[in-house]
């Protein structure tokens, strides 16, 4: 069978995406800005320009990006027009210039695409949000794990009932990329990163995925922390405050109960989210590393699904780029998440785009989380 790229298909119809164009430019030179780059030009849509935090990392990451022109500041780019216009700003920078950055776009009329976590504080991404919505702007965090197949099966399945009421969820997101103490990263230092390192990063993708596919809220939290590594540097060693591991139990709005094991210092461990869902009828489990399958489980039997496009749901056969047995990843769900972003603003309304409202939701979960670990107790997570 053969099956159509998202950026030629249809949302909701046999056309493209009805934008004319995505003319986007890119705000930060690391890998995340490299990312972003490859997806635009999948959707469609061509990078620009670049800022970097100097002309000279601008200048070395052009290639890489494969973007038009340097900028020489956040005005320059804001300001430019004719050919050089932007439509939309992709935020890839350490997280404390996620707001200045996002608000000058939003001020300018730009559409924005904004790294999670959104902002440093709940207060900045509540700022953020509203001004994305005074600004009528499309305004997108991504939450990518969205765009795997098998998620979005799992979350018709659930749609459809076959999990039947929700009792329990539970799993982990594990990485073991800061084991060592000389294992270093802007994202350490909390005045970059923000007060939450390992949830902030990665604990945010479980919950949303969680979230997204049960349609579950989680309502109050009960969180321990622990710093691992309490210094950290490459050539001297400073004090680190941010947490390396976070255990994290909960309970939703409907009387679900459930926990999370979130770490960046479990050695082997790559990128290891794990989601498992039980109910009344079933239970689902999905593993990030192993994306091209989804585990169902019943009384009677348990069954390994395959992301088979002619056998999955239309939602979820929609972001299968190829046949069955020819494998997806990462980039082909931040592809997706762009292609999406791109009908968004085309006027669409792609089912499951993440927005400026679920970073809002994540950084209040993250303050709920940081705060039940400092106060050893149960939290209630702001609505």
């Amino acid at each position: 069978m053969a099956v159509t790229p998202i950026t030629e298909r249809a949302y909701g119809g046999d056309s493209a995406p009805p934008t004319p164009g995505y003319r986007a430019a890119i705000v930060g030179t690391g890998f995340m800005g490299r990312v972003h780059a490859r997806a635009v030009q999948v959707a469609g849509g061509r990078v620009v320009g670049v800022v970097g935090s100097s002309t000279e990392r601008a200048s070395s990451a052009l290639t890489d990006l494969s973007a038009g022109r340097v900028f020489a500041g956040l005005d320059d780019m804001l300001a430019a027009d004719g050919d050089d216009r932007v439509d939309v700003v992709h935020v890839c920078t350490p997280n404390h210039l996620h707001e200045p950055v996002v608000l000058a776009a939003l001020a300018a009329g730009k559409h924005v695409v904004c790294e999670k976590p959104l902002a440093t504080s709940a207060a900045a991404a509540a700022a953020m949000t509203a001004a994305a919505a005074t600004a009528g702007r499309v305004a997108a965090v991504p939450f990518v794990y969205r765009f795997h197949p098998m998620v979005r099966e799992a979350r018709e399945r659930v749609r459809a009932g076959e999990v039947g009421t929700i009792f329990v969820a539970h799993g982990s997101y594990l990485q073991d990329w800061l084991l060592h103490p000389s294992d270093d990263n802007w994202r350490v230092d909390p005045d970059l990163g923000g007060p939450t390192r390992a949830f902030g990063d990665i604990g945010s993708h479980w919950c949303d995925l969680l979230e997204f596919v049960t349609g579950e809220r989680i309502i109050r939290v009960s969180a321990q922390s622990s710093t691992v590594n309490k210094r950290r540097g490459v050539d001297s060693l400073r004090n680190v405050t941010t947490e390396d591991v976070v255990v994290v139990q909960f309970a939703t709005a409907s009387g679900a109960i459930g926990s999370v094991v979130v770490s960046q210092v479990s050695a082997g461990r790559k990128n290891r989210l794990l989601l498992e869902v039980s109910g009344s009828h079933g239970s689902l489990s999905f593993d990030q590393e192993n994306p091209e399958q989804l585990w169902w489980g019943g009384r009677e039997r348990s069954s390994q699904l395959v992301r088979d496009p002619e056998t999955l749901s239309s939602p979820a056969a929609r972001y299968a780029r190829v046949p069955a047995g020819h494998s997806q990843g990462y980039q082909d769900c931040f592809d997706a998440f762009v292609a999406d972003t791109r009908a968004a603003i085309g006027g669409d309304a792609p089912d499951g785009l993440p927005t400026f409202d679920d970073g809002l939701r994540a950084a209040r979960l993250a303050e709920a989380v940081v705060l039940s670990a400092h106060e050893s107790r149960w939290v209630e997570v702001q609505p």
